[in-house]
């Protein structure tokens, strides 16, 4: 891999590791791999197009994080429910639009060479969602643990949500090039459920899951390179190490 691709690989896993954190206090742990399917159909559209797939994806997943929001409200349904149900939608178009070898790489991840796009996307990508969680971690906890409390405090808690479904959707798309829209979820949230039981505290916590999200990319790309297999499914294996060994470790 080239430089390029390992900072950016690690710009990934620093993002994943800080949304994470609250997509598992959020109890949003399992909409991470349904809302990652989102990205399908925008892929296919995209190569349909002769256009980079990365501007596909983002599109659609940002779309879909808009719309996941707007039904949200409107249905009053967890946005589990909600994603699932759009999830499934996106599969079916995604399954009609992208086929053979291209959705194999869509939905797993592939290496190559990175483009000009792919750089500066995820460069503007992993800062943008490092200063949204440092910024707004604290009015995320406190609409986390009372809605009421927030609006109370001022916090404008439907804006928060849309931020933060954006912010989670982008963070899928910058690993799509690695894991593809199937294992990205996985580096969302096993760095972050190994951090939720080592650590005291919430900044112990988003320490601990960058650590592990950055140590699990950065090995499974070594371990990739070297045993001459996908990088994707490597990095999440290493990643779930990480969290049997925490296990082992709360026990003793």
């Amino acid at each position: 891999m080239t430089s390029e691709s390992i900072l950016l690989s690690i710009a990934m896993a620093v993002a994943a590791g800080l949304i994470g954190c609250f997509a598992v206090m959020r109890r949003m742990a399992l909409a991470a791999d349904p809302l990652s399917h989102v990205a399908l159909p925008g892929i296919g559209v995209a190569l349909a197009l002769h256009v980079h797939p990365i501007f596909g994806a983002v599109v659609m997943l940002l779309f879909g994080a808009l719309l996941v929001w707007a039904i949200e409200a409107r249905a009053r349904e967890a946005t589990e429910t909600v994603i699932g149900v759009v999830f499934s939608v996106a599969l079916a178009l995604g399954s009609l639009t992208a086929s053979g070898e291209e959705l194999i790489d869509a939905l797993f991840g592939g290496a190559g060479v990175l483009g000009w796009a792919e750089v500066g996307f995820g460069a503007l990508a992993a800062a943008a969602i490092v200063v949204f969680v440092v910024t707004q971690r604290n009015r995320l906890i406190v609409t986390l643990v009372s809605p009421d409390v927030a609006r109370t405090a001022g916090i404008d808690v439907r804006r928060l949500d849309l931020l933060y479904l954006l912010a989670f959707a982008l963070t899928i798309a910058l690993g799509l090039r690695y894991l593809g829209v199937l294992l990205m979820g996985a580096l969302i949230i096993i760095p972050a459920a190994t951090a939720k039981r080592l650590a005291r505290n919430l900044t112990g916590m988003l320490l601990i899951a960058v650590a592990v999200a950055v140590l699990a990319t950065v090995g499974g790309v070594g371990l990739a390179a070297w045993l001459h297999q996908p990088t994707g499914p490597l990095i999440v294996t290493v990643a779930a190490a990480g969290f049997l060994l925490s296990l082992l470790r709360r026990q003793a």
